[in-house]
C-alpha cells in the first residue's frame, strides 16, 4: 500500500464524518461546502497548528510522536480500532527500526495439535480457527455441518473473505451479507495497517479489488474494526434459517483465532442440536438427508434439503 495515500484518505474520511456540533465547536450559523470539520477545526482540536496538521493530512506521519497521535485521535473520535490504525500508519511511515516481523498465521499450516483437539472438544458449537488473513485453517465437525458444501477438511484452507466477495453462494448463505461484508473488508483494512510488508495479504486485497465491485466500494471507505463478537444469521438447507452469536478469541501463542457460534436463543440451540445429530449420522455412511424417523425442529425455517445452496 502507498502509505501516504493511505494515511490523507483515512484522516480526511475521518474528518469528513464529524460535524463541529459533535466536535462541541461553535458554528453561528456558517454555511460549509462539505461535510465534517475544517482543516483549522481539528489542528485546534488537537492543540497543533493548522500548517502541521496540513502536513499529517497530506500523508506525512514521520516522526509524529505518540502524544500528538493521541491528541489526533481524540479530535476525530477515533474508537479502538481506528486509533490502533492509525498508529500502525505512523509506525510504517516511521520505517521500521528492525527487520520486519513475520506475517501473522502466516504458513497455512501452523495449527498445532492441541488445537486440534481443543475444536474437536468443542462438540455443541460451531468452531474454526483462522490466521490475521481470514483463512480458515481448521474447523470442527459441527461447523463443517454449517457451512456443509463451503467447508469441508479436504478443501482447507478456504478464505473467508475470498468466500465471501467471490462465491455467488455467499449472498444466499450470509442473510445479512452487506454487514458481514462490510465487517470482513474493515477487518481486512485493519490488517493491512499491522502487517503492512505481508505480501500474500496485499495480493489477497488486490485481487478483491479487481475482482469485484462491492470489496473495492467498501475498502475505499476506509473503515476499521476489531473483529470480536457479532450476530450472524445464516441460510441452512437442512435447518433453515438460524441466528448464532459469533465470539473471537485470540490464541497468541500462534497469532492465530479461535471463532465460536453458540445459539442466541432455545430456538437456534434446537437447530444446533439437530445438525449436530444429522452430522452424526453422516458420519455413519447415511447419507442424503437426515436420519430416518427424525424431523427438522418446528421453529427453523426449513428449506427442502435437496434444495441447492447459491
Amino acid at each position: 500500500m502507498d502509505n501516504r495515500a493511505e494515511v490523507r484518505d483515512f484522516l480526511v474520511g475521518r474528518r469528513a464524518r464529524i460535524s463541529p456540533e459533535q466536535a462541541g465547536l461553535a458554528t453561528f450559523g456558517d454555511t460549509r461546502r462539505v461535510p465534517g470539520l475544517r482543516r483549522g477545526e481539528v489542528a485546534h482540536l488537537a492543540g497543533v497548528s493548522v500548517e502541521y496538521y496540513t502536513r499529517l493530512e497530506r500523508g506525512n506521519l514521520a516522526g509524529v510522536s505518540e502524544t500528538v497521535l493521541d491528541s489526533l485521535a481524540r479530535a476525530l473520535h477515533l474508537d479502538e480500532a481506528e486509533r490502533a490504525y492509525l498508529f500502525d500508519l505512523a509506525r510504517t511511515a516511521t520505517g521500521p527500526a528492525r527487520p520486519a516481523r513475520p506475517a501473522r498465521g502466516s504458513q497455512h499450516a501452523r495449527v498445532r495439535p492441541s488445537i486440534r483437539r481443543v475444536l474437536d472438544a468443542i462438540t455443541g458449537a460451531p468452531a474454526y480457527v483462522r490466521n490475521a488473513r481470514m483463512d480458515i485453517l481448521a474447523a470442527n465437525d459441527l461447523c463443517f455441518a454449517l457451512y456443509v458444501d463451503i467447508l469441508t477438511p479436504r478443501t482447507l484452507p478456504v478464505n473467508f473473505a475470498r468466500f465471501l466477495f467471490l462465491d455467488p453462494r455467499a449472498t444466499d448463505f450470509f442473510i445479512d451479507w452487506p454487514t458481514v461484508a462490510d465487517a470482513a473488508a474493515a477487518g481486512l483494512r485493519g490488517e493491512a495497517g499491522r502487517s503492512p510488508l505481508d505480501r500474500q495479504l496485499s495480493d489477497l486485497i488486490g485481487e478483491l479489488a479487481t475482482r469485484n465491485d462491492e470489496f473495492r466500494i467498501r475498502w475505499a471507505r476506509h473503515n476499521v474494526r476489531l473483529h470480536r463478537t457479532a450476530v450472524k444469521r445464516l441460510r441452512h438447507p437442512v435447518i433453515g434459517d438460524i441466528e448464532l452469536t459469533g465470539d473471537a478469541m485470540e490464541l497468541p501463542a500462534d497469532a492465530l483465532t479461535l471463532i465460536t457460534y453458540t445459539a442466541s436463543h432455545a430456538a437456534a440451540q434446537q437447530q444446533l442440536d439437530f445438525l449436530a445429530s444429522w452430522t452424526g449420522d453422516q458420519r455413519q455412511s447415511r447419507p442424503g438427508g437426515p436420519p430416518a424417523g427424525t424431523t427438522i425442529p418446528p421453529t427453523s425455517k426449513s428449506k427442502d434439503p435437496a434444495e441447492p445452496s447459491h
